[in-house]
């Protein structure tokens, strides 16, 4: 068969060449001047590649559509993605969380792997070529439209990704071409993405990095969302690093009114406030501002002790029993005002996408049109970071590659 792959990013190029491996005649058009440009800035220009995990504890961590990924994990997991790799000559080490990259460190390695093997099956790869239109007729893909002109295919594969980092060529064509043939486009959200908080509540602090510290998200007084204890980091319009970046994934359709940063998790109230008090009994004549300093870093003190509306200058066995208490509790649940996730288009991944209903999860296949397969970030799908969205990618590549259409068995 004559199958066309609209778009030459990870999940587009490994669909690509499983195709050409299982007979077909691929043809892969990327409108950009080259391939895999998201590709080359994951994992902070390194690529995490994928996550050396089971295959619960692989769908523990997506966050949407991880019972539809249940079959393209079982065909093609992170075991079958290392092997891939490997047999393409790449070096891989496991690293922290169980985190798959090239030995190289160098996400061109990964790309230039894909690439090779792209030739040695022969994929015909199209670059500058902006695909306009998506033909059908009684109710199968036949084609595609390119510079207004009519190319016919026995299939189409749509893995134009999603909205995320638009100069890489993600600017949402697949949503417009999957709606116009009638699927549902579930609302597309920013995912793994840093949070703004408003009325300037962390101006002077960006770069500030806090280690061992969790945050909760509030919608007044209910908790929507508590994090694990980790790493955060604050920007010129909010917060970012790695808890927040989970928990981005988990309120973007939530209606959060505050995110709290629990500075101490690891200790209780009353553990503080013994602390406290013990400093004070030792230290009565120092001001409140080294006592907030040797508990905070020295640069939120000023911020830290606005909260408090008490002079920095005040002496710290002058804090009134209250004051102390609010130490406490600022150090254990202090508020900032949320201001949303930061805008898709500088998310790692898009949240939303294709309704998984009208999809096959064996195959990728439309349920609406016959020959259509709609694979990678396009789908309603989106996982944590650690190399599962890349998985996800490479695992519905190879389902669609490998679906029965090709072989004449539907």
């Amino acid at each position: 068969m004559k199958v066309a792959v609209i778009g030459g990013g990870a999940s587009g190029i490994m669909c690509a060449i499983f195709l050409a491996k299982n007979g077909q005649d691929v043809v892969l058009l990327e409108k950009n001047s080259s391939l895999g440009k998201k590709l080359l800035i994951t994992g902070k220009g390194r690529c995490n590649v994928t996550n050396n995990t089971t295959g619960e504890e692989f769908l523990k961590n997506v966050v949407r559509g991880a019972k539809f990924l249940i079959s393209s994990e079982n065909k093609f997991n992170s075991s079958c993605t290392m092997q891939f790799f490997e047999d393409l000559g790449v070096k891989l080490k496991i690293e922290r969380g169980k985190r798959v990259f090239p030995e190289s460190d160098r996400a061109q390695t990964i790309l230039d792997a894909l690439i090779l093997a792209l030739k040695q099956q022969k994929v015909k790869v199209r670059l500058n070529c902006n695909v306009q239109d998506v033909l059908v007729k009684d109710g199968k893909a036949t084609g595609i439209v390119v510079n207004n002109n009519e190319e016919l295919f026995d299939a189409v594969v749509l893995a134009t990704g999603g909205l995320s980092y638009k100069t890489t060529g993600s600017t949402g064509d697949g949503y417009v071409f999957a709606k116009k043939l009638g699927h549902k486009i579930t609302e597309l959200r920013p995912a793994l993405n840093g949070i703004k908080i408003l009325n300037g509540e962390t101006a002077g602090l960006e770069g500030l990095s806090l280690k061992n510290v969790k945050i909760r998200a509030k919608n007044n007084k209910k908790c929507i969302y508590e994090s694990e204890i980790g790493e955060m980091l604050f920007t010129h319009v909010g917060i970012s690093g790695p808890i927040v970046l989970t928990a981005s994934s988990f309120i973007n359709r939530e209606d959060v009114k505050v995110i709290e940063i629990d500075f101490k998790p690891a200790l209780s109230v009353e553990f503080l406030q013994n602390k406290i008090n013990n400093i004070i009994k030792e230290n009565g004549a120092k001001r409140v501002s080294s006592l907030i300093g040797s508990l905070l870093p020295k640069t939120m003190a000023e911020m830290f002790i606005n909260k408090l509306n008490i002079s920095k200058d005040t002496l710290i066995n002058q804090l009134s029993k209250e004051t102390r208490q609010k130490i406490c509790t600022l150090l254990k649940n202090y508020p900032l005002t949320y201001g949303g996730v930061e805008d898709v288009m500088f998310s790692v991944i898009t949240s939303g996408g294709v309704d998984l209903s009208e999809v096959s999860p064996k195959d990728m296949q439309s349920k609406l049109i016959s020959g259509l397969f709609i694979i990678g970030e396009l789908l309603d799908i989106d996982a944590l970071t650690g190399g599962f969205n890349l998985q996800i990618a490479f695992s519905t590549a190879v389902a669609c590659a490998s679906s029965k259409f090709f072989i004449g068995e539907n």
